[in-house]
């Protein structure tokens, strides 16, 4: 991937943060990380690391507690939790700053005025965008030529003006079962998203929902069917339609391979690399499987208890992994070699062992162009050693 390209998304130290029974749970832990537009993001890690729950915040599928999300430059996701905590630190002070507090109160402000009109910005834009293309088609038209490119100049800026931004970003579920209402027919799936969207059109949401079973291999008669008649792997087909049928620009993949059997998992892989290179997508790719990742991503993240610890190209990563737990992760994969799986070595990722925090703590650093792991200043040095 080029250095030069636009970055679709982008996260600032996301942090989501739930509670339980009296407790606070950190299920992501200031992550931060830049998606550009085209690319594959792979995002690995064991369960439980908070790789879903990061997919589900950028989605809004859950209020994040504190950090941005930006799609496309605007705003669509911000925490005010740090803003408050920084409040209540400046008034717990003898002398508290009135200053600062103001200041931290309008940031407060800010972030829940970019969330609040972040579609109805987005949207303004598209009209604008719509208007100047039409315009020039226009002035450059006439007879019936321009009276079709009326209507459909009237049509696509009605579009313009109700598109909303989070409507960009669709999501492919886990569990191909649970993801799928069994009361509703894969028509009625598939173009839930039009309806919420205001198309009324029966003909056009006909032909948008045909279109889409076909691009992921199925076929029309399928239409009518409910989700109980698939297998597994046509069920996930069906989720993938569902997303793309809402022309997105980013697709967030959470582990779409994992509930399938092996066989399938390759056909639903390359599935979606092929509607990348036809559609232009960009990927968030969730998944266990390091050897999918791989093959399929451009950049890999890896995560360890709700936090980033290393952060490189796909290549770069397997040649040059710096982290202890990612080393840890790369010994795990299983080799179709009998002679090199009798002598594999598992190494076992120990973080009080590894790492000595107790008095500099680490913070994500880059050791390379494009390779960032978590580190503090004598693992930094020790990483520039080892690149040598």
């Amino acid at each position: 991937m080029q250095n030069n390209q636009e970055t679709l998304l982008r996260v600032e130290h996301l942090c989501q943060y739930f509670k339980s029974g009296g407790s606070e749970f950190k299920a992501v832990d200031d992550v931060s990380f830049e998606i550009k537009r085209g690319e594959v993001f792979g995002m690995v890690g064991e369960s439980g690391c908070g790789k879903t729950t990061t997919g589900r915040s950028i989605i809004k599928l859950y209020d994040i507690t504190s950090g941005n999300i930006y799609f496309k430059g605007i705003r669509i996701g911000a925490g005010t939790r740090s803003y408050e905590n920084r409040i209540k630190e400046l008034k717990s002070e003898s002398s508290p700053d009135i200053g600062l507090i103001n200041e931290q109160r309008n940031e407060i402000k800010k972030a829940r005025y970019d969330q609040k009109n972040c579609d109805k910005e987005y949207a303004q834009a598209q009209t604008e965008r719509v208007k100047a293309e039409y315009e020039a088609k226009l002035a450059r038209a006439a007879g019936e030529e321009r009276k079709n490119l009326q209507k459909e100049y009237r049509y696509e800026l009605h579009k313009a003006k109700k598109t909303k931004l989070v409507t960009q970003i669709q999501m492919i579920f886990q569990d191909p079962i649970a993801s799928l209402d069994p009361r509703m027919t894969v028509r009625e799936i598939i173009a839930e998203g039009l309806r919420i969207q205001g198309e009324k059109d029966e003909r056009v949401i006909d032909e948008k929902v045909y279109h889409m079973l076909e691009l992921v291999g199925l076929v029309r008669e399928h239409a009518s069917r409910y989700p109980h008649e698939f297998s597994g792997g046509q069920r996930q087909r069906i989720g993938v339609a569902r997303a793309i049928i809402m022309e997105p620009e980013l697709i967030i993949a959470d582990e779409p391979v994992s509930a399938l059997d092996v066989s399938v998992q390759a056909q639903v892989i390359n599935l979606l690399n092929e509607l990348r290179a036809r559609l232009g997508l960009t990927i968030l790719f969730i998944a266990h499987d390091l050897s999918v990742v791989k093959y399929f991503s451009d950049r890999i993240g890896v995560m360890y208890y709700g936090k980033m610890v290393e952060m490189a190209p796909s290549d770069e990563l397997f040649l040059n992994p710096l982290h202890p737990y990612t080393r840890a992760l790369l010994s795990a994969i299983p080799l179709p070699d009998p002679i090199y799986e009798r002598n594999r070595k598992r190494i076992v990722y120990n973080p009080l062992a590894e790492h000595d925090y107790s008095v500099d703590q680490p913070s994500i650093r880059e050791v390379k162009p494009g390779h960032f792991v978590q580190c503090n200043e004598k693992e930094y040095q020790e990483y520039l050693r080892v690149l040598k």
